[in-house]
């Protein structure tokens, strides 16, 4: 129990609690508060209570439940395998992992069901996964089966030795035939729901760009990761002027060609195994519905995937 001395009068109790019990996030203690289970002077006010002197605070915190993540039969587009690695072709409007309000029909469920032996650093909602791409990205990914293929894994992402190339269909011309976006990316200071280019608390990000095509108001482009910010590409190409086609978080509200999600696909996932250091390399090409956009507007017919690999 906690009493509120003169110098909390006025203090709201979200914040209070907060204060108090540091290793309680903000938005836990609000749900905390909404689900009843902290008191003042024995009854159950909002977060936005602002405390008085004298006031008693008690905080029951219920004991963590444990989380289970159940293995689901999903087909897996697998492009190879062995027992460190596995890399599979996700499909577009799949989450790669298990979050609040979201446990089932993951990549994770699937490959739960499909072997057993994945890695464990990320813990139970992510194991084996070592990076991820949004929900209605499609493309590749790789995951690892051990601990030893996770770590040496990660660390190749972090050295920036993973190569990993998209294509996209964006509104606009940005500059040139070819860039480079440099600019770091952390919460937007406005909506915590969203990222943006920012200097406060932004962490270093980098894309690099290539125009493919252009129809009209939209571009064909191939994109590289040299840095694996949350939602980097869309954040970037948002922030040129240039928003994905599809991206309703970060481009525009209304929706073009019927899209439902951001026209991106990983296409290109290359690194070194983390056993024999051999240097694997793999693509896959485009998803049916987007194809069916380029068709559309006349583009992509002339380059195939050979011609993308040797356009740096």
């Amino acid at each position: 129990m906690y009493l509120a001395d003169a110098e909390h009068t006025g203090m709201r109790l979200d914040v209070f609690v907060t204060s108090r019990e540091e290793q309680l996030s903000r938005s836990f203690v609000q749900k905390l508060i909404s689900d009843g289970v902290v008191t003042v002077n024995g009854a159950t006010p909002r977060a936005n209570y602002r405390l008085k002197k004298g006031d008693a605070i008690v905080v029951n915190v219920p004991p963590p439940v444990k989380l289970q993540v159940r293995p689901e039969s999903i087909p897996l587009a697998i492009c190879y395998e062995d027992k460190d690695v596995i890399v599979v072709n996700k499909p577009r409007g799949m989450v790669v992992h298990p979050a609040e309000g979201n446990y089932a029909g993951t990549l994770v469920n699937a490959l739960l069901h499909h072997c057993q032996d994945l890695s464990g650093i990320n813990g139970v909602l992510r194991p084996g996964i070592i990076h991820r791409i949004d929900k209605d990205t499609s493309g590749l990914l790789m995951v690892a089966k051990n601990d030893l293929a996770h770590e040496n894994l990660a660390g190749q992402l972090k050295e920036h030795s993973v190569r990993r190339g998209y294509l996209a269909l964006a509104h606009g011309a940005p500059a040139g035939e070819r860039g480079v976006v440099d600019a770091p990316i952390g919460r937007d200071p406005r909506d915590r729901q969203r990222m943006a280019v920012t200097q406060r608390n932004g962490k270093a990000a980098l894309t690099r760009y290539r125009v493919l095509e252009r129809a009209g108001n939209y571009t064909w482009l191939k994109l590289r990761l040299e840095t694996g910010r949350t939602h980097q590409i869309r954040v970037h190409m948002a922030y040129i002027g240039c928003p994905l086609v599809g991206d309703s978080k970060y481009g525009p509200g209304k929706p073009h060609f019927d899209l439902n999600g951001q026209f991106l696909h990983a296409y290109i996932l290359g690194f070194m195994h983390p056993r024999s250091g051999d240097y694997l390399e793999f693509t896959v090409p485009l998803p049916k519905e987007l194809t069916v956009i380029l068709n559309k507007l006349g583009i992509g017919e002339n380059i195939d995937y050979k011609t993308l690999l040797s356009l740096e």
